[in-house]
């Protein structure tokens, strides 16, 4: 989300109803949504996707809504999603409900998420003006949000992948093919590409290639400054 399209940058001379229709006219069509999140899902749980239209593709979503509840919440999250822009009263609400029911995911009101996306499981929180690119991975028990006073939450660039017990707070950019360790808690911005690790995350040392010893280890594998017991 640009500098110039945020809440913040209009001030209080924003209209909500239009801000809310121009943010809802930028989900993607629950149809293509949905099948491709399929697609992914299918892909990253290391099953056949057979791909098709018509109630061969609808029979694929059913398949894994059986048995992923993170992709049930998912498709109702898109429900949700769809159901707000076209305006129909209720039902979204329901269709979130069901979501943090199924699988404790709550995918706020004006989260942008592309299609394509993967849920390994559920615990997964995402909220305030945040936008999820396409193929991005998120694992359970993520949150995705906001800085205290901050509307304007995360940019999340295409094939990230995010690890178990990972927190992405504020108007952070997280560049695309980039890797959040489990339990990291990113509050700057990531560079494409790379693994970020720890509390505040930093970038994770390159690993040594096979046979040669790292920065802080010698050869035998013990640290550099190791000193062997006297005999």
């Amino acid at each position: 989300m640009t500098e110039a399209s945020s809440p913040a940058a209009a001030g209080a001379a924003i209209d909500p109803a239009a801000f809310w229709a121009s943010l809802r006219a930028r989900h993607p069509r629950l149809r293509e949504a949905v099948l491709e999140d399929a697609r992914v899902t299918a892909m990253h749980r290391g099953e056949r996707h057979r791909p098709g239209s018509g109630w061969r593709a609808w029979t694929e979503v059913a398949r894994l809504a059986w048995v992923s509840d993170a992709f049930l919440a998912q498709a109702l999250y898109r429900a949700k999603a769809r159901g707000q822009a076209l305006g129909i009263p209720v039902l979204p609400r329901l269709a979130h409900r069901l979501a943090m029911a199924v699988a404790q995911v709550s995918i706020g009101d004006p989260v942008l998420v592309s299609p394509g996306v993967y849920l390994v499981h559920g615990q997964v929180v995402i909220d305030g003006l945040v936008e999820i690119g396409p193929g991005v991975v998120i694992a359970p028990f993520v949150t995705i949000g906001l800085r205290a006073g901050d509307v304007c939450g995360p940019v999340v660039g295409a094939g990230v992948s995010i690890g178990t017990g990972a927190k992405l707070i504020g108007p952070v950019r997280i560049g695309a093919g980039a890797t959040i360790g489990a339990n990291a808690v990113v509050v700057d911005d990531v560079a494409p590409g790379t693994t970020v690790i720890g509390a505040p995350a930093r970038p994770a040392a390159p690993r040594p290639a096979d046979g040669e010893p790292s920065a802080s280890h010698g050869a035998a594998g013990f640290p550099a400054d190791y000193t062997p017991p006297a005999v």
